[in-house]
């Protein structure tokens, strides 16, 4: 789960730096940084579910 994690939020970023670095693509940075906020979220979720089991 965590190496899952972990593969995702390098993606995310990849595709924002990607984005920022591209000026005609400024809304994959946007799309970047959105779903690596979203991974962090769910994985934080995830984590206290799993230690409150």
């Amino acid at each position: 789960m965590w190496i899952l994690l972990i593969i995702l939020l390098l993606a995310w970023a990849a595709l924002a730096v990607l984005g920022f670095v591209v000026k005609g693509l400024v809304w994959l940075a946007v799309l970047g940084i959105v779903l690596f906020l979203a991974t962090v979220v769910i994985g934080m979720l995830r984590g206290r579910a799993a230690t409150k089991k």
